[in-house]
């Protein structure tokens, strides 16, 4: 009866260290706004399970940066116990900072202060824009376009210049009978196309 007993006490000793050890469900994909002391206006994002991915997004006066960190934070058992608490205490520290992603690159809290360095975020990329940097290539595309389709309707109102038709010279009397001779003449020499040039210069040398 005593080993019995014994036994369903190291049973049960067992099932509640699998229960300690059991870490918890981690904030995966959950957002977190926060304002710097600039009152630049960021958001953080995290993703992972064993290894965790953090980005910070701001807008700043006309201006956008951004961050990431990569970490294990999972072995510091306070992460494990309650992920969220963690994160707030990282929001928290950013909020003092006048640039959230400025002299961060390792993101330290008091809560895995002892914990391995590998629990550590440490900054792996970060980068910044203007705001308006789209809008200005947008306007760059428009006026480009607009101007390019005031040339092409520009050059279809000039168009070509017309094509004015060969005058022949008219005479009478003995300038029929030159002409009858030239276009002969223009007609044995020359080539089809050009019987008409042809019999008008022809026309000219033979007065």
């Amino acid at each position: 009866m005593k080993s019995f007993a014994l036994f369903l006490v190291v049973i049960c000793g067992m099932g509640g260290l699998g229960q300690k050890l059991k870490p918890k469900k981690r904030s995966n994909g959950e957002e977190i706004n926060f304002r710097t002391k600039t009152k630049d206006v960021c958001t953080m994002r995290m993703n992972g399970d064993e290894e965790m991915k953090l980005r910070i997004e701001c807008k700043s006066q006309g201006m956008s940066y951004w961050c990431e960190f990569t970490g294990k934070p999972s072995v510091c058992r306070a992460f494990r116990n309650n992920p969220k608490i963690y994160w707030n205490q990282i929001a928290m520290e950013l909020r003092k900072l006048p640039h959230a992603c400025e002299s961060t690159q390792v993101l330290k809290i008091t809560m895995c202060q002892k914990a391995p360095t590998e629990a550590l975020m440490k900054q792996i990329a970060a980068g910044m824009e203007p705001e308006d940097l789209a809008n200005q290539d947008k306007s760059l595309q428009k006026t480009s376009t607009s101007m390019r389709g005031a040339g092409e309707s520009s050059v279809k109102k000039i168009g070509k210049p017309p094509i004015l038709p060969l005058i022949k010279p008219t005479q009478h009397g003995q300038g029929s009978e030159n002409e009858t001779e030239a276009m002969k003449l223009a007609r044995e020499h020359c080539w089809e196309s050009l019987h008409g040039f042809c019999s008008y210069i022809i026309g000219i040398f033979r007065g």
